[in-house]
């Protein structure tokens, strides 16, 4: 299909993302430097999602992926109210980021509580019914329309398709789904498995750590895929010459 034949041509990529499609709508600069593969984002809560779904999923890969930060002798050592903003503990983690390079480095605190977190999960009647028997990390690809598509699934199970989040406001995550786009991610992972049933499992980061299952419903769908098909039209535009990333500014009614 020409689409994809351009978007090789142009981009140098044999399908879209998830990713990839959210930038877009966003800004074309981080679209096209996503392509290139200079676009980074990150940061301790990013760091922290990454961990626990590693944890969760793939726990045998975590010491590959990430270095345990345990600065709790650092700390007691410097004292006083905020440690972490001295130099002395900004020069030792330095070092420590050197002996670990290639890695993500994860607090301490942070790698407990990713662990206490999927204990108390594992012992809820939505982890049994959604991801003791799913299968992780699903690798799904095809067409949607003539825009090929790829994309990584949390857990997939025989009917139905499982997004795992962390959430700092576990109430808040109603508005959440379409403020950080969870929207076209479900519209996406729905139409390359052929599955609606889809959900999220959210789970509230500060202690007790409740976690929360909610149901994806067509209108949820429905939002995603207005920001699916916005995101394709950027896209194509962008493609056949119609606009540069530069040139290129959101433009909609409200």
């Amino acid at each position: 299909m020409q689409f994809a034949v351009d978007l090789q041509e142009k981009t140098g990529k044999s399908w879209l993302s998830y990713s990839s499609i959210k930038l877009a709508v966003e800004d074309l600069v981080s679209f096209e430097a996503y392509c290139a593969g200079t676009y980074y984002k990150d940061s301790d809560a990013l760091t922290f999602g990454s961990a626990y779904d590693c944890l969760l999923f793939e726990k045998d890969k975590f010491k590959d992926r990430f270095a345990v930060m345990d600065d709790r002798e650092i700390i007691d050592e410097i004292g006083g109210k905020n440690p972490r903003v001295t130099k002395r503990y900004k020069d030792w983690k330095q070092e420590f980021s050197q002996g670990v390079e290639g890695k993500r480095l994860l607090a301490g605190d942070d790698y407990h509580k990713a662990l206490a977190m999927i204990e108390r999960l594992k012992s809820t009647n939505a982890y049994d019914m959604y991801l003791a028997d799913a299968e992780y990390q699903y690798e799904a690809s095809g067409f949607i329309g003539d825009v090929p598509v790829h994309g990584f699934l949390d857990a997939k199970g025989k009917d139905y398709v499982v997004d795992v989040k962390s959430s700092r406001a576990i109430k808040s995550f109603g508005g959440d789904v379409f403020r950080f786009g969870y929207d076209l991610q479900a519209y996406i992972y729905s139409e390359l498995t052929g599955i609606k049933d889809y959900v999220w499992i959210v789970q509230q980061t500060s202690y007790p750590y409740t976690p929360g299952l909610f149901t994806c419903s067509d209108r949820t769908l429905e939002s995603g895929k207005r920001k699916f098909d916005s995101g394709v039209d950027i896209v194509r535009s962008y493609l056949d010459g119609d606009v540069s990333s530069q040139e290129y500014f959101i433009n909609r009614e409200i």
